[in-house]
């Protein structure tokens, strides 16, 4: 069975080596997992959508809970799926601050990555729409 998990967190340290890290870590352990996914980072705010086997997805999130570089880890959205959305990558990026205001205006009351104040589904439609605009950086 297929879910997808939403999430939203603050990096403890928001330095590029710090990122990049996260990114690793995430692009060395997910495909060994079926996990996919993608995370958008900004102002030291992660948010982030995984996909992937219900079990596999769990183990995930409790990590990420656990995980020291971390802080104000929320659960935004959870479903199951038929399938993928995020499948071409093992987990690709989007570096909030490079994209057009009003992109993320478009979603929220003011032109910044907040999840914290939208819905876990207005996230989610965020999401799709930098993946829909080629956004979305990173290896597959």
């Amino acid at each position: 069975m297929l879910v997808r998990l939403l999430y939203a967190s603050r990096a403890v340290d928001t330095s590029p080596a710090a990122i990049e890290a996260i990114l690793t870590q995430s692009r060395t352990h997910n495909p060994a997992c079926g996990i996919t996914g993608i995370l958008c980072y900004g102002a030291g705010t992660f948010l982030q959508a995984i996909e992937g086997g219900r079990d596999a997805i769990s183990d995930l999130y409790g990590h990420i809970q656990r995980d020291a570089r971390h802080k104000d880890v929320v659960l935004l959205h959870y479903e199951e799926i038929s399938e993928r959305r995020f499948g071409g990558w093992t987990m690709g990026q989007v570096n909030l601050s490079k994209l057009n205001a009003s992109t993320l205006l478009k979603y929220s009351e003011k032109p910044e990555l907040d999840p914290y104040k939208v819905s876990g589904k207005v996230s989610l439609a965020l999401l799709e729409e930098l993946m829909a605009t080629a956004a979305i950086v990173g290896r597959h």
